[in-house]
């Protein structure tokens, strides 16, 4: 599982026309899933994401409570080492993804965190306010 973590003082994803989520002052998480991931990463992945010290002062969500926008993003995977054109084959196809996508959100609500979510499988409108910019890569 790879998830890029960015600092915020705003993101939302827009779907359709419609803001499907939004957060202010609090983390933008960008989530891929690999082929090989499981339950327990997905659960370790959501720990790791609710207590990294990546916001203001060395705190981290489950110090300060900041929310999260959570959005799946499959193209964490894509290799483009050779040729111009990437591979998606280490991304998990979506019958496995979504469920262990699911498993990160629910995890992290169950820590108390309140967390926003793009829709599966829907082409997004992401928006963000970078704040830092601080922007880190977490690969499990």
């Amino acid at each position: 599982m790879r998830a890029l973590l960015q600092t915020v003082s705003r993101a939302s994803v827009t779907v359709d026309g419609q803001v499907v989520g939004e957060i202010a002052d609090g983390l933008l998480v960008l989530l891929g899933v690999a082929r090989s991931d499981t339950p327990e990463i997905a659960q370790s992945m959501a720990r790791k994401i609710h207590e990294l010290r990546i916001l203001d002062d060395e705190r981290s969500v489950a110090d300060t409570g900041a929310p999260i926008l959570l959005v799946s993003q499959f193209t964490l995977y894509g290799d483009a080492r050779r040729g111009r054109r990437p591979s998606w084959t280490a991304a998990a196809p979506a019958e496995l993804a979504e469920p262990l996508v699911t498993a990160v959100v629910d995890a992290l609500r169950a820590r108390g965190t309140r967390v926003e979510t793009g829709r599966f499988r829907a082409h997004m409108l992401v928006e963000s306010v970078n704040v830092g910019p601080r922007t880190l890569l977490l690969d499990l």
